[in-house]
């Protein structure tokens, strides 16, 4: 198997962000890796696929200015564990509020884009005693309407770059549901061809995702142990859809901060949320944290003062 990238480990990214360390915690049964540093309320930073902790690198720094702010490897994610089970997101969500707990703070802003907002979400329902705020970016928690996305992309609406929500053709949702051959096809280096598809599909700009930070995304999902993990949390879709049946409606602040996917989270937490402020990003795909990362910021900072 070909070597992954080089120069990439969370050692030496990690001495790239001043006043930042790794950090290593038991909970829920298994080791999550993360990246803490600043002073203030605790902030935790949820990432999504096929990132990890490294999709925050651009707003760390500013953050740690007026939080304690930990960037997080889910379960299956980067350096922390890949148990066999767990991907539903209410039991990812347990390993966060565990984590939470261990850093010593009863509560916390909770932050998620992509599969990291579908935990975050998950945290907020299942925990909301350690939940202070609530921020989703560009996806909402797994419900019935994701049982029923389209197989096929309607004529002319599956282009080279997403454009509105209702315009996106999911296929990788589908994709990842098979077990075993998506490992087989990209472990060693072919993971990399449908990151690079991702990034852009899903960016206005490629160029807002370098070179550096794709190699340390390869790297994080260059196994096929790593990239089984991965497909995980969206196998964990249909236990998901079945557990948002019984959620509530959320009573702490909620932020939802969308590009592509603004108006969908707008619909959902509109009606799951009693308390909620919403950000439209303009000049934005999907990877707000990296294409639009000023904007999150001054949203972030504005929201949770």
């Amino acid at each position: 198997m070909p070597e992954p990238p080089a120069g990439s480990s969370d050692e030496a990214l990690v001495s790239e962000l001043p006043g930042f360390e790794n950090g290593v915690a038991a909970v829920n049964g298994i080791q999550l890796h993360y990246v803490i540093g600043g002073r203030g309320p605790l902030l935790v930073l949820l990432p999504g696929w096929p990132q990890n902790w490294w999709e925050y690198h651009k707003v760390m720094p500013a953050l740690a200015q007026s939080y304690r702010v930990v960037s997080v490897d889910l379960r299956g994610m980067g350096t922390s564990d890949k148990p066999e089970a767990g991907y539903d997101k209410k039991t990812m969500a347990k390993d966060i509020a565990d984590l939470i707990r261990h850093l010593g703070a009863k509560e916390a802003h909770v932050v998620g884009h992509d599969i990291g907002a579908q935990v975050a979400f998950a945290v907020a329902q299942n925990h909301p005693e350690v939940t202070r705020r609530l921020v989703m970016i560009d996806v909402v928690h797994p419900d019935d309407g994701f049982a029923k996305l389209a197989l096929l992309p309607e004529v002319g609406q599956f282009g080279d770059k997403v454009g509105d929500a209702s315009h996106q053709y999911l296929w990788w949702f589908a994709f990842h549901q098979v077990k075993g051959v998506p490992e087989r096809l990209m472990a060693g280096g072919g993971i990399r061809v449908e990151q690079d598809w991702f990034f852009h599909y899903l960016t206005v700009d490629d160029r807002s995702i370098d070179a550096r930070s794709r190699d340390v995304y390869a790297r994080a999902y260059w196994t096929a142990d790593a990239i089984r993990a991965g497909n995980a949390w969206y196998q964990a879709f249909p236990q998901d859809i079945v557990d948002a049946r019984s959620h509530g409606v959320l009573r702490m602040p909620v932020l939802g901060i969308g590009g592509p996917g603004h108006d969908y989270l707008k619909l959902r937490l509109t009606a799951q949320a009693a308390d909620l402020e919403m950000v439209k990003v303009e000049n934005s795909g999907h990877f707000i944290p990296e294409e639009q990362p000023a904007v999150l910021i001054r949203s972030l900072k504005k929201f949770l003062q």
